[in-house]
Protein backbone atom coordinates (compact mmCIF):
# COMPACT_ATOMS: atom_id res chain seq x y z
CA UNK A 1 0.00 0.00 0.00
CA UNK A 2 2.99 2.21 0.70
CA UNK A 3 3.50 2.32 -2.75
CA UNK A 4 0.43 4.95 -3.76
CA UNK A 5 2.09 7.22 -1.37
CA UNK A 6 4.90 9.45 -2.69
CA UNK A 7 7.81 9.64 -0.15
CA UNK A 8 8.68 12.72 1.57
CA UNK A 9 12.01 12.74 -0.05
CA UNK A 10 10.55 12.94 -3.41
CA UNK A 11 8.77 16.38 -2.67
CA UNK A 12 11.70 18.60 -3.42
CA UNK A 13 10.19 21.99 -3.84
CA UNK A 14 7.83 24.37 -2.02
CA UNK A 15 5.15 23.95 -5.11
CA UNK A 16 5.02 20.27 -5.05
CA UNK A 17 5.15 19.61 -1.36
CA UNK A 18 1.98 21.60 -1.84
CA UNK A 19 0.40 19.97 -4.55
CA UNK A 20 0.39 17.26 -3.17
CA UNK A 21 -0.81 18.60 0.34
CA UNK A 22 -3.93 20.00 -1.82
CA UNK A 23 -3.86 16.41 -3.85
CA UNK A 24 -4.57 14.59 -0.76
CA UNK A 25 -7.22 17.12 0.42
CA UNK A 26 -4.91 19.05 3.64
CA UNK A 27 -4.78 22.18 4.90
CA UNK A 28 -1.55 22.27 6.54
CA UNK A 29 0.39 25.65 6.61
CA UNK A 30 4.29 25.75 6.36
CA UNK A 31 6.88 28.78 5.66
CA UNK A 32 8.78 28.58 2.26
CA UNK A 33 12.00 30.06 4.40
CA UNK A 34 13.37 29.56 7.20
CA UNK A 35 14.50 32.54 10.04
CA UNK A 36 17.43 32.15 11.43
CA UNK A 37 19.18 33.69 15.20
CA UNK A 38 17.23 35.64 17.60
CA UNK A 39 14.38 36.24 15.16
CA UNK A 40 13.53 33.18 14.46
CA UNK A 41 10.45 32.13 16.15
CA UNK A 42 11.78 28.18 17.00
CA UNK A 43 14.62 30.24 19.11
CA UNK A 44 12.40 32.16 20.79
CA UNK A 45 12.30 30.83 24.96
CA UNK A 46 9.30 30.05 26.92
CA UNK A 47 8.38 30.45 29.87
CA UNK A 48 6.82 27.55 33.05
CA UNK A 49 6.33 29.31 35.90
CA UNK A 50 9.39 31.45 36.28
CA UNK A 51 11.80 28.79 34.49
CA UNK A 52 12.97 29.74 31.29
CA UNK A 53 13.56 27.30 28.46
CA UNK A 54 15.38 28.82 25.74
CA UNK A 55 14.33 27.59 22.86
CA UNK A 56 10.83 25.33 20.90
CA UNK A 57 12.49 22.15 20.65
CA UNK A 58 11.45 19.26 22.52
CA UNK A 59 12.53 15.73 22.63
CA UNK A 60 9.96 13.53 23.32
CA UNK A 61 10.21 10.47 25.48
CA UNK A 62 10.04 6.96 23.96
CA UNK A 63 10.04 3.52 25.14
CA UNK A 64 13.48 2.12 26.14
CA UNK A 65 14.76 -1.42 25.59
CA UNK A 66 18.41 -1.38 26.24
CA UNK A 67 18.35 -1.25 30.32
CA UNK A 68 19.47 -3.13 32.63
CA UNK A 69 17.50 -6.55 33.80
CA UNK A 70 17.52 -4.23 37.70
CA UNK A 71 15.84 -0.87 35.90
CA UNK A 72 19.13 1.16 35.99
CA UNK A 73 20.32 2.76 32.33
CA UNK A 74 22.88 0.36 30.29
CA UNK A 75 25.80 2.47 28.17
CA UNK A 76 23.70 2.63 25.49
CA UNK A 77 21.04 4.18 27.65
CA UNK A 78 24.27 7.15 28.57
CA UNK A 79 24.64 7.14 24.90
CA UNK A 80 20.94 8.24 23.61
CA UNK A 81 21.00 10.62 26.81
CA UNK A 82 23.95 12.43 25.50
CA UNK A 83 22.79 12.46 22.25
CA UNK A 84 19.54 14.48 23.96
CA UNK A 85 22.01 16.69 25.72
CA UNK A 86 24.06 17.65 22.20
CA UNK A 87 20.82 18.10 20.29
CA UNK A 88 20.61 21.77 21.02
CA UNK A 89 17.06 21.03 21.80
CA UNK A 90 15.90 22.56 25.65
CA UNK A 91 13.23 20.85 26.82
CA UNK A 92 13.73 17.04 27.57
CA UNK A 93 10.44 15.13 28.01
CA UNK A 94 12.02 12.56 30.33
CA UNK A 95 14.06 10.74 27.71
CA UNK A 96 12.36 8.01 27.65
CA UNK A 97 9.24 6.44 29.64
CA UNK A 98 10.43 5.06 33.17
CA UNK A 99 8.27 2.57 35.22
CA UNK A 100 7.35 3.40 38.56
CA UNK A 101 7.79 -0.49 39.23
CA UNK A 102 8.19 -4.02 37.94
CA UNK A 103 5.41 -5.14 36.55
CA UNK A 104 4.65 -2.19 35.12
CA UNK A 105 7.50 -2.50 32.56
CA UNK A 106 7.16 -2.52 28.90
CA UNK A 107 9.73 -4.76 28.71
CA UNK A 108 12.39 -6.22 31.08
CA UNK A 109 14.56 -3.76 29.95
CA UNK A 110 12.87 -0.90 30.54
CA UNK A 111 14.63 1.90 33.20
CA UNK A 112 12.46 1.89 36.32
CA UNK A 113 12.54 4.22 39.29
CA UNK A 114 13.56 2.97 42.63
CA UNK A 115 15.61 3.62 46.33
CA UNK A 116 18.67 1.33 44.82
CA UNK A 117 18.39 2.47 41.40
CA UNK A 118 18.08 6.39 41.94
CA UNK A 119 22.11 7.12 42.09
CA UNK A 120 22.29 5.32 38.34
CA UNK A 121 19.16 7.51 36.79
CA UNK A 122 20.47 10.79 38.67
CA UNK A 123 24.30 10.09 37.03
CA UNK A 124 22.01 9.59 33.84
CA UNK A 125 20.66 12.83 34.16
CA UNK A 126 23.74 14.39 35.03
CA UNK A 127 25.67 12.69 32.13
CA UNK A 128 22.70 14.56 29.74
CA UNK A 129 23.12 17.82 31.16
CA UNK A 130 26.82 17.60 31.26
CA UNK A 131 26.63 16.58 27.80
CA UNK A 132 24.86 19.79 26.76
CA UNK A 133 27.32 22.23 28.76
CA UNK A 134 30.18 21.05 26.83
CA UNK A 135 28.08 22.04 23.69
CA UNK A 136 26.56 25.17 24.35
CA UNK A 137 28.36 26.56 27.56
CA UNK A 138 25.23 26.47 29.92
CA UNK A 139 22.54 24.30 31.16
CA UNK A 140 20.62 27.40 33.14
CA UNK A 141 17.93 27.21 29.97
CA UNK A 142 17.76 23.85 29.74
CA UNK A 143 13.91 21.87 31.52
CA UNK A 144 14.61 18.11 31.92
CA UNK A 145 11.91 16.01 33.26
CA UNK A 146 11.24 11.93 33.50
CA UNK A 147 8.26 10.36 32.14
CA UNK A 148 6.62 8.26 34.67
CA UNK A 149 4.69 5.32 33.32
CA UNK A 150 2.70 2.40 33.99
CA UNK A 151 2.23 -0.01 30.86
CA UNK A 152 -1.50 -2.20 32.08
CA UNK A 153 -2.37 -4.00 29.80
CA UNK A 154 0.99 -3.85 27.60
CA UNK A 155 3.26 -4.79 30.38
CA UNK A 156 6.32 -7.38 29.70
CA UNK A 157 8.29 -7.32 33.14
CA UNK A 158 10.38 -10.58 33.04
CA UNK A 159 10.09 -11.60 29.08
CA UNK A 160 10.10 -10.01 26.25
CA UNK A 161 7.61 -12.18 24.13
CA UNK A 162 4.99 -12.62 27.68
CA UNK A 163 2.04 -10.28 27.81
CA UNK A 164 1.23 -10.12 31.90
CA UNK A 165 -1.13 -7.76 32.05
CA UNK A 166 -2.30 -5.08 34.56
CA UNK A 167 -5.87 -4.08 33.11
CA UNK A 168 -8.52 -1.93 34.84
CA UNK A 169 -11.56 -3.16 33.09
CA UNK A 170 -12.52 -5.44 29.80
CA UNK A 171 -11.97 -4.54 26.20
CA UNK A 172 -13.66 -7.21 24.11
CA UNK A 173 -11.38 -6.47 21.07
CA UNK A 174 -8.53 -5.53 22.94
CA UNK A 175 -8.85 -8.81 24.57
CA UNK A 176 -9.29 -10.76 21.83
CA UNK A 177 -6.69 -9.25 20.04
CA UNK A 178 -4.01 -9.56 22.92
CA UNK A 179 -5.12 -13.04 24.08
CA UNK A 180 -6.57 -12.02 27.61
CA UNK A 181 -9.48 -14.36 29.23
CA UNK A 182 -12.82 -12.90 30.14
CA UNK A 183 -12.28 -14.12 33.31
CA UNK A 184 -8.90 -12.46 34.17
CA UNK A 185 -8.68 -10.47 37.00
CA UNK A 186 -8.92 -6.45 37.38
CA UNK A 187 -6.74 -4.42 39.12
CA UNK A 188 -8.60 -3.60 42.91
CA UNK A 189 -9.55 -0.14 44.16
CA UNK A 190 -7.20 -1.21 46.83
CA UNK A 191 -4.10 -2.08 44.37
CA UNK A 192 -4.86 0.93 41.88
CA UNK A 193 -4.41 3.29 45.38
CA UNK A 194 -1.27 1.60 45.96
CA UNK A 195 -0.13 2.19 42.73
CA UNK A 196 -0.89 5.55 42.97
CA UNK A 197 1.48 5.84 46.25
CA UNK A 198 3.88 4.08 43.74
CA UNK A 199 3.90 7.61 41.22
CA UNK A 200 3.91 9.66 44.32
CA UNK A 201 7.26 8.27 45.74
CA UNK A 202 8.77 8.01 42.20
CA UNK A 203 7.92 11.68 41.30
CA UNK A 204 10.00 12.57 44.94
CA UNK A 205 12.97 10.60 43.85
CA UNK A 206 13.19 12.34 40.62
CA UNK A 207 12.88 15.45 42.23
CA UNK A 208 15.43 14.33 44.33
CA UNK A 209 17.91 13.25 41.99
CA UNK A 210 17.46 16.51 39.92
CA UNK A 211 14.44 16.43 37.46
CA UNK A 212 12.42 19.52 37.29
CA UNK A 213 9.24 17.83 36.15
CA UNK A 214 7.79 14.19 35.63
CA UNK A 215 5.25 13.51 33.50
CA UNK A 216 2.42 11.20 34.34
CA UNK A 217 1.75 9.45 31.15
CA UNK A 218 -1.63 9.16 30.12
CA UNK A 219 -1.10 8.15 26.47
CA UNK A 220 -0.83 5.09 23.88
CA UNK A 221 -3.50 2.58 25.37
CA UNK A 222 -0.97 2.11 28.55
CA UNK A 223 -2.42 2.17 31.99
CA UNK A 224 -2.64 6.08 32.67
CA UNK A 225 -4.68 6.44 29.62
CA UNK A 226 -7.21 3.04 30.45
CA UNK A 227 -8.21 4.54 33.01
CA UNK A 228 -9.95 7.70 31.08
CA UNK A 229 -11.41 4.93 29.29
CA UNK A 230 -12.76 2.84 32.22
CA UNK A 231 -16.59 3.81 31.32
CA UNK A 232 -17.60 -0.19 32.04
CA UNK A 233 -15.34 -0.50 35.75
CA UNK A 234 -17.21 -0.52 38.68
CA UNK A 235 -16.13 1.63 41.69
CA UNK A 236 -14.17 4.81 42.69
CA UNK A 237 -11.64 4.09 39.52
CA UNK A 238 -14.42 3.97 36.50
CA UNK A 239 -17.27 4.77 35.12
CA UNK A 240 -17.86 8.48 36.04
CA UNK A 241 -15.78 10.87 34.29
CA UNK A 242 -15.01 12.18 37.84
CA UNK A 243 -13.98 8.96 39.05
CA UNK A 244 -12.40 7.79 35.63
CA UNK A 245 -10.05 10.87 36.65
CA UNK A 246 -9.33 10.65 39.95
CA UNK A 247 -6.06 8.20 39.48
CA UNK A 248 -4.56 11.18 37.67
CA UNK A 249 -5.82 13.93 40.13
CA UNK A 250 -4.78 12.06 43.32
CA UNK A 251 -1.22 11.24 41.94
CA UNK A 252 -1.00 15.17 41.13
CA UNK A 253 -2.21 16.50 44.45
CA UNK A 254 -0.09 14.04 46.16
CA UNK A 255 2.42 14.93 44.45
CA UNK A 256 1.96 18.65 45.43
CA UNK A 257 1.50 17.73 49.09
CA UNK A 258 4.82 16.29 49.39
CA UNK A 259 7.27 17.39 46.47
CA UNK A 260 5.17 21.05 45.93
CA UNK A 261 8.82 22.68 43.93
CA UNK A 262 8.45 19.87 41.43
CA UNK A 263 6.50 20.75 38.52
CA UNK A 264 3.85 18.08 36.78
CA UNK A 265 3.16 17.92 33.17
CA UNK A 266 0.84 14.86 31.19
CA UNK A 267 1.05 13.58 27.85
CA UNK A 268 -1.91 11.91 26.98
CA UNK A 269 -4.24 10.65 23.91
CA UNK A 270 -6.41 13.89 22.33
CA UNK A 271 -7.92 11.13 20.27
CA UNK A 272 -7.87 7.51 19.52
CA UNK A 273 -9.79 5.35 16.81
CA UNK A 274 -11.07 1.69 17.01
CA UNK A 275 -7.74 -0.75 16.88
CA UNK A 276 -6.84 -2.02 13.46
CA UNK A 277 -5.02 -5.05 12.18
CA UNK A 278 -3.89 -6.05 9.03
CA UNK A 279 -6.07 -7.38 5.95
CA UNK A 280 -5.15 -9.79 3.60
CA UNK A 281 -3.57 -7.95 1.47
CA UNK A 282 -1.07 -6.35 4.41
CA UNK A 283 -3.25 -2.76 4.86
CA UNK A 284 -4.54 -1.76 8.02
CA UNK A 285 -8.29 -2.13 8.57
CA UNK A 286 -10.23 -0.99 11.57
CA UNK A 287 -11.28 -4.05 13.40
CA UNK A 288 -15.06 -4.37 14.32
CA UNK A 289 -16.91 -5.07 18.01
CA UNK A 290 -18.35 -3.94 20.90
CA UNK A 291 -15.47 -1.27 21.17
CA UNK A 292 -15.52 0.66 24.91
CA UNK A 293 -12.36 2.73 24.31
CA UNK A 294 -14.33 5.91 23.90
CA UNK A 295 -11.86 8.56 25.40
CA UNK A 296 -10.93 11.03 22.63
CA UNK A 297 -12.18 8.61 19.91
CA UNK A 298 -13.09 9.53 16.50
CA UNK A 299 -14.04 7.83 13.17
CA UNK A 300 -11.47 6.59 10.81
CA UNK A 301 -13.30 8.33 8.54
CA UNK A 302 -13.12 11.71 10.28
CA UNK A 303 -12.26 14.91 7.64
CA UNK A 304 -8.92 15.91 8.46
CA UNK A 305 -9.80 19.76 7.92
CA UNK A 306 -11.14 20.10 11.39
CA UNK A 307 -13.80 23.07 12.24
CA UNK A 308 -14.51 25.10 15.12
CA UNK A 309 -17.84 23.69 15.83
CA UNK A 310 -16.52 20.59 17.11
CA UNK A 311 -18.42 18.19 14.88
CA UNK A 312 -15.98 17.44 12.91
CA UNK A 313 -13.99 15.52 16.07
CA UNK A 314 -16.30 13.00 17.17
CA UNK A 315 -17.90 11.79 20.41
CA UNK A 316 -14.88 12.29 23.24
CA UNK A 317 -13.97 15.61 22.57
CA UNK A 318 -16.00 17.45 25.00
CA UNK A 319 -14.41 15.05 27.52
CA UNK A 320 -10.70 15.79 26.63
CA UNK A 321 -11.36 19.37 27.23
CA UNK A 322 -13.07 18.69 30.72
CA UNK A 323 -9.62 17.05 31.39
CA UNK A 324 -7.34 20.01 30.61
CA UNK A 325 -10.14 22.07 32.61
CA UNK A 326 -9.39 19.38 35.60
CA UNK A 327 -5.53 19.77 35.13
CA UNK A 328 -5.81 23.80 34.91
CA UNK A 329 -7.09 23.26 37.97
CA UNK A 330 -4.72 21.47 39.53
CA UNK A 331 -1.92 24.01 38.12
CA UNK A 332 -0.68 21.37 35.63
CA UNK A 333 0.71 23.79 32.53
CA UNK A 334 2.55 21.65 30.91
CA UNK A 335 1.24 19.22 28.61
CA UNK A 336 1.86 16.99 25.31
CA UNK A 337 -0.32 15.77 23.02
CA UNK A 338 -0.64 12.41 21.06
CA UNK A 339 -3.23 9.72 20.29
CA UNK A 340 -3.55 6.25 19.52
CA UNK A 341 -1.04 3.52 20.32
CA UNK A 342 2.26 1.06 19.26
CA UNK A 343 -0.01 -1.73 19.68
CA UNK A 344 -3.51 -1.25 18.01
CA UNK A 345 -3.00 1.72 15.93
CA UNK A 346 0.64 2.50 15.07
CA UNK A 347 -0.26 4.82 11.85
CA UNK A 348 -2.31 7.11 14.12
CA UNK A 349 0.25 7.40 16.70
CA UNK A 350 3.29 7.61 14.71
CA UNK A 351 2.98 8.15 11.16
CA UNK A 352 4.90 6.08 9.26
CA UNK A 353 5.20 4.79 5.69
CA UNK A 354 6.89 2.09 5.73
CA UNK A 355 5.64 -0.78 9.16
CA UNK A 356 7.16 -2.35 11.31
CA UNK A 357 7.60 -5.81 11.12
CA UNK A 358 4.04 -7.21 13.53
CA UNK A 359 2.40 -3.59 11.83
CA UNK A 360 0.53 -3.15 8.99
CA UNK A 361 0.40 -1.04 5.75
CA UNK A 362 -0.54 2.50 6.19
CA UNK A 363 -4.42 2.57 5.63
CA UNK A 364 -3.92 6.41 4.78
CA UNK A 365 -0.75 8.69 3.33
CA UNK A 366 0.64 9.30 6.63
CA UNK A 367 0.71 12.98 5.83
CA UNK A 368 -2.89 12.47 6.93
CA UNK A 369 -1.91 11.75 10.57
CA UNK A 370 1.21 14.36 10.68
CA UNK A 371 -2.68 16.33 9.89
CA UNK A 372 -4.64 14.98 12.48
CA UNK A 373 -2.06 15.67 15.28
CA UNK A 374 -1.58 19.23 13.97
CA UNK A 375 -4.92 20.27 13.84
CA UNK A 376 -5.97 18.47 16.85
CA UNK A 377 -3.14 20.45 18.66
CA UNK A 378 -4.41 23.93 17.37
CA UNK A 379 -7.54 23.31 18.40
CA UNK A 380 -6.63 22.90 21.81
CA UNK A 381 -4.37 25.61 21.85
CA UNK A 382 -6.67 28.08 21.02
CA UNK A 383 -8.94 26.70 23.82
CA UNK A 384 -6.73 27.08 26.30
CA UNK A 385 -3.79 29.54 25.43
CA UNK A 386 -2.30 29.98 28.80
CA UNK A 387 -1.12 26.13 28.84
CA UNK A 388 2.25 25.22 27.35
CA UNK A 389 1.71 22.77 24.48
CA UNK A 390 3.96 20.27 23.09
CA UNK A 391 2.89 18.64 20.19
CA UNK A 392 3.91 15.68 18.50
CA UNK A 393 4.06 13.96 14.73
CA UNK A 394 5.91 16.15 13.66
CA UNK A 395 9.26 13.50 12.04
CA UNK A 396 7.53 12.43 9.30
CA UNK A 397 7.57 15.14 7.94
CA UNK A 398 11.49 14.90 7.38
CA UNK A 399 12.90 17.79 4.89
CA UNK A 400 9.65 20.08 5.40
CA UNK A 401 9.62 19.49 9.25
CA UNK A 402 11.24 23.15 9.96
CA UNK A 403 9.33 24.73 7.68
CA UNK A 404 5.62 23.44 9.17
CA UNK A 405 7.29 23.88 12.99
CA UNK A 406 8.33 27.45 11.96
CA UNK A 407 4.73 28.19 10.47
CA UNK A 408 3.09 26.50 13.36
CA UNK A 409 4.63 28.69 16.31
CA UNK A 410 4.07 32.00 14.16
CA UNK A 411 0.16 31.12 14.08
CA UNK A 412 0.61 30.65 18.17
CA UNK A 413 -1.07 26.91 17.42
CA UNK A 414 1.61 25.09 19.69
CA UNK A 415 4.10 26.24 22.01
CA UNK A 416 7.07 23.22 21.45
CA UNK A 417 7.55 21.22 18.24
CA UNK A 418 8.18 17.63 19.64
CA UNK A 419 10.83 15.24 18.04
CA UNK A 420 11.00 11.18 18.72
CA UNK A 421 12.62 9.28 16.18
CA UNK A 422 14.01 11.61 14.54
CA UNK A 423 16.04 12.08 17.53
CA UNK A 424 17.24 8.57 17.11
CA UNK A 425 18.69 8.77 13.47
CA UNK A 426 19.81 12.66 13.50
CA UNK A 427 20.31 13.53 16.74
CA UNK A 428 21.79 17.01 16.22
CA UNK A 429 18.99 18.02 14.26
CA UNK A 430 17.51 20.51 16.81
CA UNK A 431 20.92 22.35 16.70
CA UNK A 432 21.16 22.70 12.82
CA UNK A 433 18.00 24.17 12.45
CA UNK A 434 18.23 26.62 14.44
CA UNK A 435 22.05 27.83 13.18
CA UNK A 436 20.89 27.86 9.83
CA UNK A 437 23.07 24.55 8.59
CA UNK A 438 21.82 22.38 5.71
CA UNK A 439 20.29 19.84 6.68
CA UNK A 440 22.21 16.21 6.53
CA UNK A 441 19.57 14.47 4.30
CA UNK A 442 21.07 11.05 5.08
CA UNK A 443 20.50 11.39 8.39
CA UNK A 444 17.08 12.45 8.53
CA UNK A 445 14.31 9.87 9.68
CA UNK A 446 12.56 8.20 6.69
CA UNK A 447 10.05 5.92 8.93
CA UNK A 448 11.98 2.70 7.89
CA UNK A 449 10.34 1.54 11.75
CA UNK A 450 13.42 -0.25 12.23
CA UNK A 451 13.77 1.26 15.94
CA UNK A 452 10.22 -0.36 16.39
CA UNK A 453 10.90 -3.63 14.41
CA UNK A 454 14.13 -4.25 16.43
CA UNK A 455 12.33 -4.51 19.83
CA UNK A 456 9.60 -6.48 18.53
CA UNK A 457 12.47 -9.28 17.94
CA UNK A 458 13.49 -9.17 21.05
CA UNK A 459 16.71 -6.63 20.07
CA UNK A 460 17.72 -3.11 21.58
CA UNK A 461 15.57 0.17 19.96
CA UNK A 462 18.06 2.38 17.51
CA UNK A 463 18.00 3.48 14.03
CA UNK A 464 19.85 0.68 12.34
CA UNK A 465 19.45 1.98 8.99
CA UNK A 466 20.97 5.09 9.24
CA UNK A 467 23.28 5.22 12.39
CA UNK A 468 26.37 4.10 12.02
CA UNK A 469 26.64 2.47 15.42
CA UNK A 470 23.72 0.71 15.52
CA UNK A 471 24.22 -0.18 11.62
CA UNK A 472 27.15 -1.55 12.54
CA UNK A 473 26.65 -3.03 16.20
CA UNK A 474 26.29 -6.88 16.82
CA UNK A 475 22.18 -6.57 16.54
CA UNK A 476 21.80 -4.43 13.54
CA UNK A 477 23.61 -7.75 11.98
CA UNK A 478 21.16 -10.00 13.52
CA UNK A 479 18.20 -7.37 12.31
CA UNK A 480 19.24 -7.60 9.23
CA UNK A 481 19.33 -11.34 9.11
CA UNK A 482 15.82 -11.63 10.56
CA UNK A 483 14.18 -9.03 7.74
CA UNK A 484 15.78 -11.41 5.15
CA UNK A 485 14.16 -14.17 6.15
CA UNK A 486 10.90 -12.65 6.60
CA UNK A 487 10.88 -11.46 2.82
CA UNK A 488 11.96 -14.96 1.17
Amino acid sequence: MSQLFKRISSLKTHQEFRSYLQKLGLSLDFDHSLEVGENSPIAQPANLKGKNIGNRFCVLPMEGWDGEEDGKPSPLTQRRWENFGRSGAKLIWGGEAVAVRHDGRANPNQLMIQASNMSALGKLRQHLVSAHEEEFGSSSDLLLGLQLTHSGRFSRPNRKDKLEPKILCHNPILDSKFGIPPDYPCLTDDEIEILIEDFVRAARQAWEVGFDFVDIKHCHGYLGNEFLNARHRSGNYGGSFENRTRFLRNIVSGIDSTTSMLQVGVRMNLFDMDPFESSSKGQGVAMQGNNPFHFGLISPKTITVLDETQKAYGRGISEVLRLLRVLKSLSVQLVCFSGGSPYYSPHIQRPALFPPSDGYGPPEDPLVGVTRHIQFTRFIKKKFPDLIVVGSGYSYLQEWLPHVAQRQLKQGSVDFIGLGRMMLSYPKFPVDVLTGKMLRRKSLCRTFSDCTTAPRQKLISGCFPLDPFYRNHQQGKILRQIKKKQKT
